[in-house]
Order: structure tokens, then sequence, then C-alpha cells
């Protein structure tokens, strides 16, 4: 029989386990990372198509980037037709490409999946479709798991999120799209577990006694909800699961509406709205890198010329030529990681023409983020409802997924179910190794 793993494949990070029946072995995968277990969702495409993943992305990334030059060419992109009364022409379209582009750094693979307008990107040559990215990273980190594990993986078990989103059938596509995705990447038997189950098989390593539990997988895609009885294999059942397209990379947007785009020229460029336009991009990590083209430097050039807001606008200059988009959306993650043990952080990026420095308290964060609390509230609620049970009925809420530790979402945890009862798992690895005890039975 093939060797079979489980494979966490996270909207922020991923992971590889095996389990031999009785323990599960969570693969080094990155041992660049700090925590070589765990390897960022990110993937690196230089321009002769080589592709990288985790850590090594992100080193070959700034080291391609930083103070490189830039050189834009007119390029052919296709043509249109333009109807007009009794009018039919043919229009050519031209865009300006940088030729010395070395290479795109893409995070996020996984909510690609489940947005329905996002039909790929086009990198140098080749245009990639939200399986073609997904299918490169599985195959590179199939082949990580391949060296550590020194023999060849067939079958793997996925983790999926409860929802990919709200629409039936735009969740069906997201699943078909990863399923072919694995296949391509080279796994032979594909089958998936919810996210918040595989946790759920983690935790229940650990129970004396059967339990009825509430699994609280909230990490940085998707908030997934599981209310399940563990303790007893021949016995699990699972009372209900819900979720809901809520997590951290909807935090992240949210600071830098409301904290981040003042830095930026943000309400004073109303006279130029392609100015607007770029500064309203910021929060967007798809549309912000493609930003940087003649057309819009020179819109910028002209409002700064003009006395708009010349400092601010500088500093998004600089954002966006000097390819800062990933360090800059790095920083407001990190400020918001540290908001769960402190009680205040500064966001700070200097660079040319950049001297961003903000304050940033624990209370303002979670004024910022209050709307979300609502929702993530009323699906837990419904959740439990829809299982029968009663807040008293919980033995555990078990937490996983790096959005869980927030405090503000800890505490509405603690409210309805009682402080005691609330526990903390491997926030990064526990679904890993649930999906591989899920692919060994």
């Amino acid at each position: 029989m093939s060797l079979k793993v489980g494979l966490d494949f996270g909207t922020s990070n991923s992971g590889v386990a095996v389990y031999d029946g009785t323990r599960v072995r969570l693969l080094p995968v990155d041992p660049k990372n700090v925590l070589p277990e765990v390897i960022k969702t990110v993937l690196y495409i230089t321009r002769d198509y080589r592709a990288l993943i985790g850590q090594e992305a992100v080193e070959a990334y700034y080291r391609d980037h930083v103070g490189r030059r830039r050189h834009f060419v007119k390029q052919w992109a296709g043509e249109i037709d333009v109807y007009g009364a009794d009018m039919h022409y043919v229009r050519d379209i031209f865009v300006y490409v940088d030729e010395l582009k070395p290479g795109r750094l893409l995070q996020y693979l996984k909510t690609a999946l489940r947005k329905e307008s996002y039909q790929g990107t086009r990198i140098f040559e080749r245009h990639f479709t939200p399986g073609d990215l997904a299918e490169t990273y599985l195959a590179l980190l199939k082949r990580r798991a391949e060296e550590v594990l020194g023999e060849r993986i067939e079958a793997v078990t996925l983790g999926r999120p409860v929802k990919f989103s709200e629409s039936p059938e735009q969740d069906r596509r997201a699943e078909e799209t990863l399923l072919a995705a694995a296949h391509e990447a080279g796994f032979k038997q594909v089958d998936f577990e919810l996210e918040p189950i595989a946790a759920a098989l983690d935790y229940e390593q650990t129970v004396a006694a059967p339990q009825n539990v509430v699994i609280f997988d909230f990490g940085g895609g998707t908030l997934d909800i599981a209310v399940m009885r563990l303790g007893d294999p021949r016995r699990r059942e699972v009372f209900a699961s819900g979720g809901v397209d809520i997590a951290g990379s909807d935090f992240d947007r949210a600071i830098i509406e409301k904290r981040m785009l003042a830095h930026f020229g943000h309400g004073q460029a109303g006279q130029h709205p392609q100015v607007r336009e770029m500064i309203h991009a910021i929060p967007d990590w798809m549309a912000l890198p493609e930003l940087g083209t003649p057309i819009n430097r020179n819109a910028l050039e002209k409002a700064i010329q003009a006395g708009v807001a010349p400092v601010r606008l500088k500093a998004l200059e600089s954002l966006i030529y000097n390819d800062l988009a990933f360090t800059f959306y790095n920083r407001v993650e990190a400020a918001k990681i540290a908001l769960s043990s402190e009680g205040a952080t500064v966001i700070s990026l200097e660079d040319k023409d950049i001297a961003l420095w903000e304050l940033y308290a624990r209370h303002q964060f979670e004024a910022d983020i209050h709307h979300y609390l609502l929702a993530v509230e009323k699906v837990l609620l419904d959740t439990l409802t829809a299982s029968g049970l009663d807040p008293a009925e919980i033995d555990a809420v078990v937490k996983t997924g790096g959005s869980s530790s927030i405090p503000l979402f800890t505490s509405m945890l603690a409210r309805i179910f009682g402080a005691e009862k609330v526990k903390a798992s491997s926030q990064f690895s526990s679904v890993a190794a649930g999906l591989a005890i899920r692919a060994r039975t």
C-alpha cells in the first residue's frame, strides 16, 4: 500500500503529517522557517518560470527585488471589437510591462479558489488560473515531503473549509478545482476532510473520556466550526458544522483601510481619480503589485507637482515602485499578531520616501473588527443550535488557527461557554495532524 499523508493547504500556512497508528509525525518541510513543520503558503515564480515556496520564496523575492531597476516597454496585448451606430472596427490594445521584473510573489492562494470573480493572473507570458497556482504549490510541497520521508507519496487527505463560499455552486467549483490541482500535482488518490473535524481528531488523542466538543478553527481565510462527540472512535459523531468567509486576512485589510490609508494620501486626492483608485487598491494584495505602470507614475507625479499631499503621495509612489507591498502587508500582520499578547504595538515602515509610524492599541483593533465579531458569534450560535446542544452541554471548546488567539474572540467563547472550557491546541499544526489521522483510517 502506498504512503498516504495528511496535507493542510492553508490560507497563510501549510503543513504535511503522517500517522503510523500510534504517533503523528509533522514533517519539517521548510527547514528555513522558524517552525520547520510550518511552511508559508506563498509562491514565487521567476521570469524563467522557476517556482519556489515557503521561506525560500520570500528570501528569493527580497534578493531579486531590493534596489532593482525597472524598464517599461509597450507590448501588444490583443484586440477588441468596437461598435457604435453603423460603425465597427478592431482596435489594438497595448500595455506597458516591466521587462526587468525578475519574478512574482503570490500569497493567499487558497483564497483565490473561493473568489468567483478571480480568474487567475498573467505571469510574464503565461496565464495562471487559481488551479494552476494551487497545483504548482502542492507539487513542490509534495516533493519536499517525499524528500523528508525518503519515499514517494501517491495518496493524500486534503483539508477543506466547511464553506469555500456561501454560494453552493462556487463551493463545489472550488473543491473540484482543488481536487484537479492535487491530481495534477502528482497525487493519484485524493480525498477531503473538513478542517475543523481534522482538528477534532487531533484533539481526541488527548481525551480520556467521551466529550461534547466545539472546534473553533479560525485561520487566515475562513472560520470553520464543528460540534462533535469525541472520545470513543466507535461512537464518534458530528452533530453540526458551519463556517463563514471571515478570518485573518479580513482583519489585516480592516487595519489597512481604517488606519493606514491616510499615510498614503487618502482623503486628499479628490481631484485626481486615478490617484484615488491607487490609494483604494492598497488593501488588495492582488491589485497593489500590478499598479507599477508608467501611466500611474505619471499621474502620481502630476498630483505631487500640483501640491496634492506631496509627502504622502511620495510614500504611495515608493510603496508601489520599490516593491514594498509584501513588506507592508507583513508589518500589518505582525502588528495584528502582537496585539494578541500586548496592549499596544507600532506599525512602522521606513524606506525611501516612506516614514510610516503608527501606534496601534488593542482597543483600536477591536473597534476596527467589531462588526466581524457579531458575524462570528452568529455563525457560532447558529451551528450550536443546529447541533441540538446547549452551551452547558459542551465539555470543551478547542481553538485552533492563528486568528483563534485574538483576545476579542477568546473572550466571546469564554462568555458563551465559560473560560474553564476554552482550550488552545496547536495553532498551526492541529489540522495537518488530524488529516494524517484521517488518512490512516
